[in-house]
């Protein structure tokens, strides 16, 4: 079974400076928010196919459904104010 702290672990090591939160209630449904520069100029599908990508294998088995929420970090300071 997955927890948040393991998914941060391996988004976090699929990018190479990512600001990189996870929250789950039950350890099976996952919300993430990553902040990355690898995302600046892409779409929101090419965005989480980065992060999934990450994950590997473990989509659709340990992890059963991810909500994710991807920003470049010029996006994320838009958001914060």
């Amino acid at each position: 079974m997955m927890n948040p702290a393991a998914i941060r672990a391996l988004i976090e090591a699929g990018f190479r400076h990512a600001e990189v939160r996870v929250s789950s209630d039950d350890n099976t449904h996952f919300e993430a928010v990553v902040v990355a520069e690898e995302f600046a100029g892409k779409r929101a599908l090419a965005r989480h196919q980065l992060i999934y990508k990450s994950l590997g294998a473990l989509m659709g088995k340990e992890i059963h459904a991810l909500s994710i929420r991807a920003y470049t970090p010029e996006e994320w300071r838009q958001q914060s104010e």
